[in-house]
């Protein structure tokens, strides 16, 4: 459907839309599949010729997860790799996302993204990993990773604004939820997206612009969303097992129910036990900005490192500059951050705040 709706998008625009246009649709998603399973029937008849022992699906036990995504996500996080390799590959095999934005996932240049999937790839091969589903008792051990490749798909979808992946990601995590019961982080994280996503059509006002959290029309909000991310949240927390998933769930359940930010700062310094990479430390010195004061928040950003190419924080700096007085530091930090933004709305939002910081 996906592939019949992007061809519709080209072929109406230069012939119009046809007389029945579902009627299109459903044909061409028809053809469309059926071209995909020859390929993929071809592509099966040309392995099993070539590399008879590539592909080795165990089908001798019953299946314990009906998702076919899913299923592929278990089956490439292999504890034969270490985790981030995990990950890395899978986003990249089966999540669709391409190197530069898993690269960007894990704030690394894209040539060492690179270089980390092909000997990712390589260590399978040598290892002489069959590509098979893991048996049940296996599964568990790999929760972690799929977990960690659900939430960045997410993620990739939220920051650029596609909506596809950001739904796919909930898809899965509810799946993913409804097979381990009980789990408080899968809960969490599961959480964490619904109560982001919930936020969505307040994101850019009818003009199209960016509009930041503190400025949006809580009217907008999912509310039914928002009520069943602050359940999963609460559920979560009280199994006693906290982690850093479900932190994050309850730091967007507060933004969610009117923003306390001396809470919001209290929950990121918990969640700094569990994760103090730059990301949490620079959402952190975000919070005591808002809850203590800019110039308490600027010299927490300043401790940090190895974000240089990382927007959000130049982003973030301009704007706590601009909050403290700092107009021309803060003209400085806009140029950067506009020149690393990566989608046009993000960049004309931050174009319009610099013009504040011209001299007049």
């Amino acid at each position: 459907m996906h592939d019949a709706f992007a061809a519709a998008s080209v072929k109406w625009a230069g012939e119009g839309i046809p007389a029945k246009p579902g009627a299109w649709i459903l044909e061409t998603a028809r053809n469309r599949l059926i071209d995909c399973r020859r390929v993929e029937v071809r592509r099966r008849e040309l392995l099993a010729q070539h590399h008879p022992t590539a592909l080795v699906v165990d089908r001798s036990e019953p299946e314990v997860l009906a998702d076919d995504i899913l299923r592929l996500f278990f089956t490439c996080c292999h504890p034969v790799m270490s985790p981030e390799a995990q990950i890395a590959l899978t986003l990249r095999t089966v999540g669709g996302l391409a190197t530069p934005e898993i690269a960007r996932a894990f704030l690394v240049p894209e040539a060492t993204m690179a270089q980390r999937i092909v000997r990712a790839k390589a260590k399978i091969l040598d290892a002489g990993v069959p590509y098979r589903l893991p048996r049940a008792e296996d599964l568990p051990e790999r929760v972690e990773s799929v977990l960690k490749v659900i939430y960045l798909i997410f993620n990739e979808g939220y920051s650029q604004m596609r909506q596809d992946l950001s739904f796919e990601a909930i898809r899965l995590g509810r799946l993913l939820n409804e097979w381990l019961p009980g789990q408080a982080e899968v809960e969490g994280a599961l959480a964490l997206m619904i109560l982001t996503h919930a936020r969505r059509d307040a994101r850019l006002n009818d003009a199209r612009k960016l509009v930041m959290l503190d400025e949006q029309d809580r009217g907008r909000w999912h509310s039914a969303e928002i009520a069943e991310g602050v359940g999963l949240v609460e559920q979560a927390l009280k199994r006693k097992s906290l982690g850093p998933y479900q932190l994050q769930a309850a730091i967007a359940a507060v933004h969610c129910e009117g923003t306390d930010w001396v809470q919001v700062a209290s929950l990121y310094e918990e969640l700094l036990r569990f994760d103090s990479g730059p990301v949490v430390r620079l959402n952190h010195a975000i919070a005591v900005g808002y809850a203590c004061s800019w110039e308490v928040g600027l010299q927490l950003l300043d401790s940090i490192s190895d974000l240089d190419e990382y927007q959000p924080l130049h982003a973030a700096r301009a704007q706590m500059m601009l909050r403290a007085g700092k107009t021309a530091e803060a003209r400085v930090a806009f140029e950067t951050a506009i020149e690393l933004s990566r989608n046009s709305a993000e960049r004309e939002y931050l174009i319009g705040v610099q013009a504040i910081t011209k001299p007049s």
